[in-house]
């Protein structure tokens, strides 16, 4: 799942049942089962961004967490580039 959603503005927290808008990046991968240049996408909204760092951190998950672009359509094209 890459977090891409229906909300306002095309993309939504990647926290289930959450319809909120994101306005956070995670970038992320599984290094027993993602290579090295393969990097997971999650979106979350200001409420879910500890709960999902927190839950990646918890896994020793290489993680990187960014501001989301003012432009939902640039996530979206980033997003898919990266299935």
């Amino acid at each position: 799942m890459i977090g891409l959603g229906s909300g306002p503005d095309g993309v939504s927290c990647s926290r289930a049942a959450c319809n909120l808008p994101a306005t956070w990046r995670l970038e992320w991968r599984n290094p027993r089962i993602h290579k090295e240049g393969r990097v997971k996408t999650w979106l979350a909204c200001d409420e879910h961004l500890e709960f999902l760092r927190e839950f990646l951190a918890a896994r020793d998950f290489p993680l990187t967490v960014s501001a989301l672009p003012q432009n939902p359509a640039s996530v979206a094209a980033t997003a898919r580039e990266q299935e």
